[in-house]
């Protein structure tokens, strides 16, 4: 799951993928800005066939917290 959160980053934000460190965030990632966080969410939603609700769109500001609301939305899905 983390390579491919990785893979939807690098593509939507134009780096290379191994430079997408855990700490990723608008603050590392300088083109990281509110259109490309909404083609972020949906590329992600895309990606993994969910669908964030609001308050998990605000929340997803990080590398880490995307894979921790993705592994969360599998764990109560399975």
């Amino acid at each position: 799951m983390k390579q491919r959160v990785k893979a939807v980053m690098s593509q939507v934000f134009g780096i290379p993928q191994d430079s997408i460190g855990d700490d990723a965030s608008p603050e590392v990632i300088k083109n990281w800005d509110s259109v490309k966080h909404l083609n972020l969410v949906l590329t992600l939603e895309e990606e993994f066939d969910v669908a964030f609700t609001d308050e998990q769109i605000i929340e997803l500001m990080s590398y880490q917290v995307i894979v921790e609301k993705l592994e969360e939305i599998s764990a109560s899905a399975a």
